[in-house]
């Protein structure tokens, strides 16, 4: 199952029913677990952690160096979890002194021409679209969709089960469970299709509407509006997750 066309250092570990397709280049320092399909042309680099059940398309590029001009050939990884999708010529760079790894999670699609950037964390259950970029430290949480051509800035952190509108660019947080969208980017509802495929109650997703509702609608600064959510929605899990997100933003939340 190992093209004889493939080059394999003999310090990689590859586990077990690996498949690896002709003109593959797997560097030293690289670690591959079992049940993974590698297509030709993918390089495979130093420093590089992949998990089990992973397909990886052609001229795919994982554990590069960071294009960061801070980079001094330290010891990092680029780490890719189990049952993922990464499609044609995608690119995950390894992590720098700052966080020392870049992470994509497990059971994401990475769509073609996806670039994902030093130090990155990439939750579970993600669907990234074709050539959208993303910068240096940035998070995405699980079950986000972010569509095509999309611009995410350094730092900035996407939300869980958010849905991003294709080439949207943006340098500040999306919170969770809404679709943003427009130019500029900016609030356009939640996400209300996707949190029922996802089995939100209408009880639920009413109180998340209604916390949103007082967030963007009602004209308080961000704390009050915060502080109000707090004596009119029943807290949840989910609108804790919420309340939390705004709270903690380094960068605040697009408008």
């Amino acid at each position: 199952m190992i093209s004889p066309l493939a080059y394999i250092h003999p310090e990689a570990k590859i586990g077990e029913n690996v498949e690896i397709g002709p003109f593959v280049f797997i560097d030293k320092n690289v670690i591959i677990g079992d049940n993974n399909t590698i297509m030709p042309n993918v390089n495979i680099l130093q420093g590089a952690r992949i998990g089990s059940g992973n397909t990886i398309f052609p001229g795919a590029v994982i554990g590069a160096i960071p294009q960061d001009l801070k980079f001094q050939g330290e010891d990092t990884t680029a780490e890719i979890g189990n049952n993922n999708t990464i499609r044609e010529n995608v690119t995950v760079n390894r992590g720098t002194a700052a966080k020392g790894k870049t992470i994509v999670g497990n059971n994401n699609l990475l769509m073609e021409g996806v670039h994902v950037a030093h130090d990155a964390l990439i939750g579970n259950g993600c669907i990234i679209g074709n050539s959208t970029k993303m910068a240096g430290e940035i998070i995405i949480d699980d079950h986000a969709i972010i569509s095509a051509n999309v611009l995410m800035h350094q730092f900035c952190r996407v939300g869980g089960f958010v849905m991003i509108q294709g080439g949207s660019r943006f340098s500040k947080d999306i919170p969770p469970y809404i679709i943003a969208g427009r130019e500029p980017i900016s609030y356009a509802g939640i996400n209300i299709i996707g949190l029922r495929r996802r089995g939100f109650s209408n009880e639920l997703i009413e109180n998340i509407h209604n916390t949103y509702r007082i967030i963007y609608q009602s004209g308080m600064n961000v704390s009050d509006a915060l502080e109000q959510v707090r004596k009119e929605v029943p807290m949840s899990e989910e609108i804790e997750y919420i309340v939390s997100f705004i709270e903690n933003s380094q960068r605040g939340i697009i408008r």
